[in-house]
């Protein structure tokens, strides 16, 4: 079993227009609804993948049945979400383009979550507490809602890792910061919050100078470009065959699910960073974020190239 932690979920809702222009009237061509914020997501491609998993975090309102009801009903995905009074945002993406699905970067309206009690918090802890001996790996993930504590995911790392749970954080800003000396087993930043972090925009540099600051390894997310790894196994530099061009959205989530099932699956580091930019670049080809394109996955498999050195030496310890 794999627990995915959203603190912040979401209904994301994914329209379609031909052409996006500032300050006029649009014709949406196509909606689409779905759960979202980032852990699940993550939770939804590891279900696509055939794993056990379970979500948790926090749902409220009617906006929040509707991210349950798909959750369970339509994803596989095991419902842990510990219920508030305050309502589930709502996560909006335009997509411009034709309706053949050839769209350039999304344009994204995030709304504010739900303001969360101490009560509610501690609720959350319980539950996170509780699953944590059925589990086999955690992915925290994401954004926190008003009235979580800035160090919360350092808190949850230090609470996985007493339990002997392998953990993994995808956030950024001072969630970030704090979560990363708390000694997770691995972050997976994008080139932004890799610079916001160290202060470095050299990609090899930040993410060796974030694995010093406590991480067991770092998985950098350059768009595009693949990912880059320092780890204690080795550093590797992960790349597609081709770029391509489709909705981002989600992209980032599906390679942390590419590297939660590898690392789950007991796989090597590069067969695990291959699987994840696999995943990643079929995720720009689906239409909504927590979607790939199987065909176009199963293919980039033996085509991914993937470049190092698996020697523990050329990689500093934290």
């Amino acid at each position: 079993m794999i627990l995915t932690v959203t603190l912040n979920t979401a209904l994301d809702i994914t329209y379609r227009v031909r052409e996006l222009r500032p300050y006029t009237s649009h014709r949406v061509t196509s909606v689409t609804e779905h759960p979202g914020g980032k852990g699940l997501n993550v939770a939804r491609v590891l279900a696509a993948l055939g794993h056990e998993v379970t979500a948790t975090g926090f749902t409220g309102g009617p906006t929040g049945r509707a991210v349950q009801d798909q959750l369970t009903a339509t994803l596989g995905v095991l419902d842990a979400l510990v219920p508030v009074s305050g309502s589930t945002r709502r996560t909006i993406a335009v997509l411009d383009g034709t309706a053949s699905g050839m769209t350039s970067d999304a344009t994204h309206l995030n709304e504010p979550g739900p303001q969360i009690t101490p009560a509610e918090w501690s609720a959350f802890q319980d539950v996170y507490e509780g699953l944590l001996p059925s589990v086999s790996a955690v992915a925290l993930c994401g954004s926190l809602p008003p009235g979580v504590p800035v160090g919360a995911y350092a808190g949850l790392i230090r609470t996985a890792r007493a339990a002997a749970v392998p953990v993994l954080l995808d956030t950024s800003g001072e969630p970030l910061r704090r979560g990363v000396a708390a000694r997770p087993d691995l972050v997976k930043p994008n080139a932004g919050e890799l610079a916001e972090l160290t202060g470095s925009h050299e990609p090899s540099k930040a993410t060796r100078d974030a694995r010093r600051r406590g991480a067991r390894a770092v998985v950098a997310s350059l768009g595009a470009d693949g990912l880059l790894a320092v780890t204690p196994e080795g550093c590797w530099r992960a790349t597609p065959p081709t770029r391509v061009r489709g909705n981002p959205t989600g992209a980032g989530d599906s390679v942390v699910a590419g590297l939660l099932s590898g690392l789950v699956d007991r796989l090597p580091w590069p067969a695990r960073l291959t699987r994840a930019v696999a995943l990643s670049t079929a995720t720009v080809l689906a239409p909504v974020a927590g979607e790939f394109d199987r065909a176009t996955y199963e293919k980039l498999l033996d085509r991914v190239t993937v470049a190092g050195e698996a020697t523990a030496a050329q990689c500093p310890a934290p």
